[in-house]
């Protein structure tokens, strides 16, 4: 028997983000994913280096790797739509529930448990708190993203910049983490090469 579900995932190449914005180059699905990856791993391990924590930074890794991969079905539904209203978020939310779950059935039963942790917290504290990181995460990756397009002379991401920025702000107070990627990590994204090195 084939079961379909490597091949569906790495589909997410095809699936390009900020599609209703003019970009300096275009990023697609997996090269964000990749990105949310290493942010949730370096915040995981910075919270258990630093704050006491203890979180698995491997396992941060590979649910930032799959956070997305429902859009593979969706699509990517931009965020002043997703997050219109409590009703649209709400429904959103659903649909992609019910699209990893068809993820999911692409698998062998015997290989399924595996995989469905990767989309459902087992609810212990560190679980949450590390999915809390993902998230950010994700953010973060968006801020760098905004980043990159006004170091290009793209003014199109000014507001979405803002908009992120606010919340990673918000994520700051809340999670020590993210203020340490802030200000230790974020400021070298922009740079040339020469820069860098």
């Amino acid at each position: 028997m084939e079961y379909n579900f490597f091949a569906t995932i790495s589909r997410m190449k095809y699936i390009d983000r900020w599609a209703l914005m003019r970009n300096s180059r275009n990023e697609n699905l997996s090269e964000h994913s990749l990105e949310v990856a290493m942010i949730a791993h370096a915040l995981c391990v910075i919270g258990n280096a630093r704050y006491e924590r203890n979180l698995n930074a491997d396992r941060a890794a590979l649910i930032g790797l799959y956070h997305d991969s429902s859009e593979i079905i969706t699509g990517d539904m931009p965020t002043p739509v997703k997050y219109y209203n409590p009703e649209i978020k709400d429904a959103y939310k659903q649909v992609e529930k019910i699209a990893e779950y068809k993820l999911l059935e692409k698998l062998p039963s015997d290989l399924r448990p595996a995989f469905e942790e990767i989309y459902k917290s087992n609810n212990s504290a560190e679980d949450k708190y590390m999915r809390r990181l993902v998230k950010a995460a994700d953010k973060l990756s968006a801020y760098i993203k905004c980043i990159e397009e006004e170091k290009a002379g793209n003014t199109e991401f000014s507001t979405a910049k803002e908009s992120v920025g606010k919340a990673i702000e918000k994520l700051r107070t809340e999670l020590p983490e993210v203020d340490d990627v802030v200000k230790e990590f974020l400021p070298p994204y922009g740079k040339t090469l020469d820069e860098l090195s």
